[in-house]
């Protein structure tokens, strides 16, 4: 123990030496100097940094120009980044700064650290050949310090045994902190310490979260175990009961009145929060007003409320599998905000005039009062469409029509069309998935869809052109930056093997190729396989005040107004809008950009959190089908195994290459293959394999095969 004290003393010592030699204008110090910077006057102090100094320059971190004199050299000996933890408990620390290269370290010196925690490296000078290696020196930020998982409790002790692959180690509990949990539950757990030298960090259960298997008991883990909370604070209930729905004739004198104006919404069936409703009228000029009337939350959420807070933490609704946790509480987002038919409703709306070409002659922003007529399903909607009958059936036809010209238009400027397949599972009354259907894209869905791409398009261009010229307005963009060519590039050998050519010749290029694609693999085996490699290839959408175009749609200018119950960054949008409709003068950036750069983190915690309970649902359903066989697409490779993805019910699971009998199987990574080191077999991403069901297992979220040969 002592003498691990006494290196990690040296450890310290070395990065204060460094951060001395980094602040002294690149002049080389002798240890005396380097002791009195740091204010060191024990002669054994010194000696040691002396030793520092010595060592450090053999390993080629410092130099030494004149004998007993040392600097820094270029190499950078600390970094701060981000923990990237590896399945045998070793880690990559992903640096802050994208030009310098991971650093990996070792499992014994993580030093407690855990996955996704922010952390100071010092990195060790490089030898011929290696990769940077390096220790962590400071736990700066905790990713996380609570985690989920099952309890284990004994008659002197207790464990929780983490569901998260990536957290290896179990959190001793002592018996007084078990707030009433019993051995087998699943629980949340908060680590409260972790002593120095001790394998297992100390925590307390926060949250009994119920019988592990049961179906309400695992989707409460998932969102807790992504952050986001099981309920709304009292003084966030209270302030949303508190608001009323009576709508005052002070506030409709502020607002352009559509309540004559024939309108009317399309969801899905099982939708309660209606935040867009469509208004249409024909003009004497025979042109079309349309009015995409948005749910008006910024009226009834103020800045710095409980509400507001608490919707700005949240940032986003999250959809599971079988429920929504909404980002507002049911009095806003299902009563007050919602569209609801033949009730008057506050909007903000975008409204356009269109000719029969769908150009927009004449468009108008601002604050609206709705009275919805009739609240169609998508489905209600697709069949107006299909018979050309049925209830608002010409303003129906006409807006589809309108959205054909209008999403014709998209793809000729360069838009891309990723139609990818959408699995929902049929659950019975416990919440046991019965069945598995994949979701249908019809022209009811597009033409809402299309509307609303204009609506979002057409908001960012107005604020983009108003700050032409003069000071920028500060906006929040949704940005859909050009694709890596690199990862573009590999995507487009792969595809060639299936007679897709992929030209790389211009953006235009690129999405023309990649529509022609999307169209031609529709239906077919390989169509998730291609359309998820695709979607990779490409960069992420993300919010930021930066004014960026979206490659994806082809637009210049884009942003996300349509959504505000879900969605915090459309809150933020009306706000802004409203008041630079008002005349007020630009909000302040930096306070947005860290908003938008949170609404973004928060939007990919949703889509992971709603993609583990997709998994478990399908862990949940073959759960009955352990030992039968199925047909498979090969949809992504690894170094351990390669993922299969059912073709009757899109379930994906691994086979594992020490379980494949035949050969010793390896990754070919740049062909996405794997191949037998002696017979040279293939299998590669896209081909279709027979597999069985060999395992499930429930608390991991993990489905394993074993490959059937012929």
């Amino acid at each position: 123990m002592a003498k691990k004290k006494s290196s990690q003393i040296k450890l310290v010592l070395t990065q204060l030496i460094s951060d001395v030699l980094e602040n002294s204008n690149n002049e080389a110090l002798n240890y005396k100097q380097v002791s009195a910077k740091l204010n060191i006057k024990d002669e054994e102090a010194r000696e040691t940094i002396l030793e520092i100094l010595k060592e450090e320059a053999q390993k080629g971190v410092f130099s030494e120009p004149e004998k007993g004199k040392f600097k820094l050299k270029d190499l950078k000996t600390f970094i701060t980044g981000k923990v990237d933890m590896t399945a045998d408990g070793a880690a990559f620390i992903v640096p802050d700064d994208e030009f310098e290269k991971d650093v990996f370290v070792s499992a014994r010196k993580l030093h407690n650290a855990l996955n996704g925690d922010k952390v100071k490296v010092y990195i060790y000078a490089k030898k011929r050949g290696r990769k940077n290696e390096g220790e962590v020196v400071e736990i700066i930020q905790r990713l996380k310090t609570d985690f989920i998982g099952v309890i284990k409790i004994s008659d002197r002790f207790a464990f929780v045994t983490i569901d998260d692959k990536k957290m290896l180690h179990d959190i001793f509990v002592p018996l007084s902190d078990l707030d009433g949990a019993k051995n087998g539950q699943k629980v949340q757990v908060a680590i409260t310490d972790w002593p120095e030298g001790a394998k297992n960090p100390i925590g307390k259960i926060i949250n009994i979260l119920g019988t592990q298997g049961e179906n309400n008991t695992e989707m409460n883990a998932i969102l807790a175990q992504y952050g986001f909370p099981l309920s709304f604070p009292p003084e966030v209930e209270k302030e949303a009961n508190e608001i009323p729905e009576a709508i005052t004739e002070e506030e409709l004198k502020n607002r352009r009145d559509f309540r004559d104006t024939v309108t009317f919404t399309i969801d899905p069936a099982d939708a309660k929060d209606f935040d867009d409703a469509i208004s249409f009228k024909k003009l004497p000029n025979g042109n079309y007003e349309v009015g995409v009337h948005i749910a008006d939350v910024s009226h009834y959420v103020q800045p710095k409320t409980y509400l507001d807070k608490e919707a700005y933490s949240r940032a986003t609704s999250v959809y599971l599998v079988d429920r929504v946790i909404p980002m507002l509480p049911e009095r806003l987002s299902n009563g007050v905000c919602s569209l609801r038919p033949n009730e008057d409703k506050l909007c903000f709306a975008a409204v356009f005039e269109l000719d029969e070409a769908a150009n927009v002659v004449e468009e108008w922003f601002g604050r609206t009062v709705i009275h919805s007529d009739r609240r169609f399903s998508y489905e209600e909607a697709q069949e107006v469409i299909e018979n050309k009958e049925g209830d608002y059936a010409q303003e129906i036809l006409k807006l589809n029509e309108l959205a054909y010209i209008l999403r014709d238009r998209k793809f000729k400027n360069g838009a891309i069309s990723f139609e990818s397949t959408e699995v929902k599972f049929r659950l019975d009354e416990k919440g046991k998935p019965v069945g598995v259907y994949v979701k249908e894209r019809k022209d009811a869905h597009k033409l809402i869809e299309d509307f609303m791409l204009l609506a979002n398009k057409k908001v960012a261009e107005f604020i983009a052109k108003k700050g032409k010229g003069k000071a920028k307005y500060t906006f929040v963009y949704r940005s859909h930056d050009s694709p890596n060519l690199e990862n573009l590039g590999n995507f487009a050998l792969f595809a060639a093997r299936f007679g897709y050519k992929i030209n790389m010749k211009s953006d235009k290029d690129i999405a023309k190729s990649l529509n022609f694609l999307m169209e031609d693999v529709e239906g077919k085996k390989e169509q998730n396989v291609l359309t998820q490699l695709a979607i990779r290839s490409m960069a992420k959408a993300v919010y930021t005040t930066k004014k960026t175009s979206h490659y994806g749609l082809a637009f210049d200018h884009y942003t996300h107004f349509t959504s505000p119950i879900r969605r915090y960054p459309d809150v933020m949008v009306h706000r802004l809008l409203a008041a630079y409709l008002n005349g007020e003068r630009s909000a302040n950036e930096d306070e947005y950009e860290t908003a938008a750069s949170h609404s973004s983190a928060m939007e990919k915690r949703a889509a992971d959190a709603e993609r583990a309970s997709i998994k478990y649902k399908q862990v949940e359903y073959l759960e009955e089908n352990v030992g039968k066989l199925f047909m498979g697409i090969i949809s992504g490779v690894t170094e351990w195994g390669m993922y299969v993805e059912l073709i009757e019910n899109k379930c994906e699971g691994m086979i594992r290459l020490k379980d494949i009998a035949d050969d010793f199987y390896v990754l070919d990574e740049k062909n996405y293959c794997i191949v037998g080191q002696r017979k040279k077999k293939k299998y590669q991403l896209g081909d279709e394999v027979k597999v069985k069901v060999k395992r499930v297992d429930l608390s991991k979220r993990q489905i394993d095969f074993s490959l059937v040969q012929d």
